[in-house]
């Protein structure tokens, strides 16, 4: 089964980005608007069918990035996945109270495509994917950016 990652953000234009590159990478894709929907969608997925991982945006309405990567954390009855913390927060503080929150990467906005996709191929482990984010990245000899 492809790996299903849960993105949250309060902007329907991040969503719909990040549900475009993860999904033409080739992983299945849920949304939530903030991190209380983020949460009862956590609760609520079946337990054999769990999220593989979490991409998600720091400020948000009704409960913050943080806040969210928190409880997750404390959540005792779900399946621990890796969490992808993708903002527009920049200095260096905000990617160690990400980390500090339970997260375990941190990507400033806007994350280049492949950047995006190389990122989460390897917190999921998908060596398939990360191998073409890679070499799509990869510029023949010569080339300018």
């Amino acid at each position: 089964m492809k790996p299903q990652i849960l993105v949250v953000d309060d902007a329907a234009t991040v969503r719909m980005y990040h549900r475009k590159m993860l999904g033409d990478a080739g992983w299945r894709v849920e949304e939530a608007v903030n991190g209380v929907e983020a949460l009862e969608k956590v609760i609520a997925q079946p337990a054999d069918a769990p999220f593989d991982l979490y991409v998600v945006d720091i400020n948000m309405p009704k409960m913050d990035g943080y806040s969210f990567v928190r409880e997750l954390r404390r959540l005792g009855q779900v399946p621990q996945a890796p969490v992808l913390m993708v903002s527009t927060e920049a200095q260096a503080q905000d990617a160690t109270a990400a980390h500090d929150a339970g997260a375990n990467c941190y990507l400033v906005k806007p994350a280049k495509p492949t950047e995006l996709v190389l990122t989460v191929a390897l917190m999921l482990g998908d060596l398939a994917a990360a191998t073409r984010a890679a070499t799509a990245h990869v510029q023949p000899q010569g080339a300018r950016a």
